[in-house]
């Protein structure tokens, strides 16, 4: 009997000690994969970077996968806000109550890391009212996961076709979200220490908060722009309807690229329509190619959204907008205008709105010097000190997602 006990105490004995031994290696084989992630996606040279930055108001915070599985409830299909082409964007909560945007990408071309790197640490330092902040990142997992600040209103897009939300959005209201929109893109073409090209524009990327103030997006596709360059050979990348068509023919990126997809942005905010749909007629699936043939045939106020209702006060300037998306639309990238020069219309728009006793025949050297540079106008003090996207650096990335978040 005591030998009995004495093999069964000793069974015991080896399955505590196998089952110790099997949870440890699988444990230590765990940690060895994390930092094996953590060390292919670039997190050495991130916390190079960071710690090697001065000046920088907030640091980008390093979370782990932990803390981001915690946040989302493993990732529970619940907790899916937007999902697209390049990935999946959840809501979670993190520890200290604090409501984010965490990005999960599909996959990402392990020869851009550094540049998915460049693009943290510039989105670190962009300090603009008008960009998603990125609150900081893991890379502990097989794909980098990014974490944004939780926009409340959703996406543009949902807000212009989602007829319950339309009816609420103003003209005056679409107004103000086309210009702090045109003086994002502008900001990142002009001001940013290295010129950013975010080839990503559209109303999915355009975030609203409770007060309708815009939030550009999505950086993933975004490119810096070397100083001695002003244009990038690339593989063509973008959304259909958005895409412009000298980049699609030529994959020669410029800034006019951006220019061209603001312009169709424009157009859904006054027409109300989709940038490309099949449940339309041949000859109108493309809102682009629609409303150029519209204002050519003089049908503009046909084709505006049910919502603009065209009056004495508006009526120039829905005219004007036209033109400017027209103009914004122009097949050569080089007969389009800079955003600079978008933005400071659509500003001047507003303010002969606010400001009707203005004189509107003002030269353009008169009305820039009533403006003001732009940059002080739309920038918000903002600062730049190294490299590429709503709060990061990028040269090249590959993280948007559908839904704007």
């Amino acid at each position: 009997f005591e030998l009995n006990v004495g093999i069964f105490i000793g069974l015991i004995a080896l399955l505590i000690t196998s089952s110790w031994l099997y949870w440890g290696l699988k444990k230590r084989k765990f940690i060895k994969l994390k930092e094996k992630f953590f060390q292919q996606n670039g997190g050495l040279m991130l916390q190079q970077q960071l710690h090697g930055r001065e000046g920088s108001s907030e640091s980008v915070k390093i979370f782990t996968a932990e803390e981001l599985e915690k946040a989302t409830n493993k990732y529970d299909e619940d907790t899916i806000i937007g999902r697209g082409g390049y990935g999946t964007v959840y809501k979670g909560i993190l520890a200290d109550g604090r409501v984010v945007a965490i990005k999960k990408s599909k996959l990402v071309d392990q020869t851009q890391i550094e540049q998915f790197i460049n693009e943290v640490v510039v989105l670190s330092q962009v300090n603009h009212r008008n960009v998603v902040k990125l609150l900081g990142c893991c890379l502990e997992t097989e794909v980098p996961l990014l974490v944004y600040e939780f926009i409340t209103n959703g996406t543009l897009f949902d807000c212009i076709h989602n007829k319950s939300k339309a009816s609420s959005i103003s003209w005056e209201t679409r107004l103000r979200i086309a210009a702090e929109t045109a003086g994002v893109l502008s900001y990142l073409h002009s001001s940013a220490s290295i010129p950013i090209i975010h080839r990503d524009v559209k109303s999915t990327n355009i975030l609203l908060d409770d007060n309708y103030t815009a939030k550009v997006s999505d950086f993933g596709a975004s490119r810096l722009v070397p100083l001695d360059q002003t244009q990038l050979s690339t593989m063509v990348q973008g959304t259909l309807g958005y895409l412009d068509p000298e980049y699609l023919h030529t994959s020669q990126l410029t800034e006019k690229s951006d220019v061209y997809s603001f312009g169709v942005v424009l157009v859904e905010l006054l027409t109300g329509k989709k940038a490309l749909s099949f449940d339309r007629p041949e000859e109108e699936r493309s809102l682009a190619m629609h409303f150029l043939s519209s204002l050519k045939n003089d049908r503009l106020f046909q084709i505006l959204e049910d919502y603009i209702v065209p009056n004495d006060e508006n009526m120039e300037q829905l005219k004007d907008v036209a033109k400017l998306a027209k103009r914004c639309l122009e097949v050569k990238g080089e007969e389009r205008p800079t955003m600079k020069e978008v933005a400071r219309e659509l500003d001047g728009m507003r303010m002969m709105t606010k400001h009707p006793w203005v004189n509107i025949e003002l030269n353009p050297e008169e009305t820039e010097c009533l403006l003001g540079e732009h940059s002080d106008t739309h920038y918000n003090g903002g600062s730049l000190n190294i490299v590429s996207t709503s709060d990061i650096t990028t040269s090249q990335i590959v993280l948007p997602l559908n839904n704007g978040r």
